[in-house]
């Protein structure tokens, strides 16, 4: 039997054991017991920061970007195309605008562009060409994808255990899907709007259709599984450079990849909670579910409003802790991001969202409004400076011809 613990560096705390797990098969292949025994190592884990991971903009610059784009519609979708700073001035909220408004709109000149109104001198606003390319190609996405973004939307409910989530909660990942803002009135006939408990509005995917997780597709492809249920799928492994487990976790874990995956899509109510194979579950819940954003990467807090939803654990977020080879936790910005490594590291097991590149390319004019701002603000410098010169070299030639004087007059004496 092999037992295991993990601890943090301050307390060490009793997050993971090892479950021995003994399957009986019916006729019906869903029924079987977990017996489970159990027994506690502490082990050590440390967190190792990985650079590479902490450079990607388009996570890190995420919070950055969301409000951008969102006053980036408001000036699109106006009918003259440009707007005054009055229309969205006191709807920073509903926007997600962390700041004033018009103080954001003038940090970024490579997509805002100011000008002074026709009626009383008012500030207004309009994109620049640049990025009213970008808004084109963006809808065209829309458009064009419009099969793939409703997929995404419709894996996420499944993956509910009622298939149906409250439009609260859809409306709080909207951002991470790479939903577009008017969603809701463009959905197919597999969605059904609902009523559900507390009187929340939701939105239930109607019919038993069969999903496949992106593990499950990817094992398939490499005749690694036949697609069948309850087979013993391992987790794609990506190790950090100088990250170095435990000689117990690193058996634990080979132990671990060779128990059945279950799929987020299926049935898991006979699955003891406190197993290995439960968390087993939750791991390929938390994969599928960042397999299936813009950035392949999310802030844990956010992930928080779907654990009742997905029937998650109370301490779900411990998983990624846990798992540092599948998971990296960043803590770049104040705040902690869950990536998924495979995404990354193995560009052809995962397809890129189709919004990914677009948002690259609105980071790129942040970035280009970044040095604009820099050169503006070292012009400014460089004004104050000849400005200043030129007084001191004045209050200079003036002090001289005071004092030529004085000695002139002296002279005549």
């Amino acid at each position: 039997m092999l037992s295991i613990c993990w601890s943090t560096t301050k307390t060490s705390k009793k997050l993971l054991c090892h479950a021995n797990v003994l399957f009986s098969f019916n006729k019906d292949p869903l029924s079987y017991c977990c017996i489970r025994k159990l027994s506690y190592v502490n082990v050590y884990m440390k967190w190792k920061k990985n650079r590479s991971y902490d450079s990607i903009e388009t996570i890190y610059r995420s919070p950055e970007l969301k409000p951008l784009i969102s006053l980036k519609n408001c000036i699109a979708q106006a009918p003259s195309g440009c707007i005054p700073i009055s229309d969205v001035s006191k709807r920073g909220l509903v926007l997600d605008v962390p700041i004033k408004v018009a103080k954001l709109l003038r940090r970024y000149p490579s997509v805002f562009e100011e000008f002074v109104g026709p009626q009383y001198n008012l500030p207004w606003f309009r994109l620049t060409p640049k990025a009213m390319e970008i808004d084109v190609e963006e809808k065209a996405i829309y458009e064009d994808y419009k099969l793939d973004l409703q997929l995404r939307l419709k894996k996420l409910i499944l993956m509910s255990r009622e298939q149906r989530l409250p439009l609260r909660i859809i409306q709080g990942v909207q951002w991470y899907l790479g939903l577009p803002d008017n969603f809701l009135k463009n959905l197919d006939s597999s969605f059904k709007f609902v009523e559900m408990e507390n009187g929340d509005r939701g939105l239930a995917v109607e019919g038993e259709e069969k999903m496949m997780s992106i593990l499950q597709k990817n094992a398939v492809q490499r005749g690694q599984s036949n697609g069948g249920w309850i087979e013993p799928i391992p987790f794609p492994l990506f190790p950090s450079r100088g990250l170095r487990l435990k000689r117990k976790i690193s058996a634990w874990l080979d132990e671990f990849q060779k128990l059945p995956y279950v799929s987020p899509y299926e049935d898991f109510s006979h699955l003891s909670p406190d197993s290995d194979i439960a968390e087993k579950r939750v791991v390929g819940v938390l994969h599928e579910l960042l397999s299936l954003f813009v950035e392949n990467a999310a802030p844990r807090k956010k992930l928080l409003c779907l654990k009742k939803f997905l029937s998650l654990p109370q301490k779900f977020h411990k998983a990624f802790e846990r798992h540092p080879h599948m998971f990296y936790l960043s803590m770049k910005a104040h705040t902690c991001t869950a990536i998924l490594k495979e995404a990354y590291e193995d560009e052809a097991a995962i397809e890129r969202h189709p919004l990914f590149t677009v948002r690259e390319k609105y980071i790129e004019l942040m970035n280009d409004s970044d040095r604009i701002l820099k050169q503006r603000r070292s012009n400014t410098h460089f004004a104050y400076r000849e400005v200043a010169d030129s007084e001191s070299a004045s209050d200079l030639n003036s002090e001289c011809a005071v004092e030529d004087c004085i000695v002139v007059d002296k002279s005549s004496f």
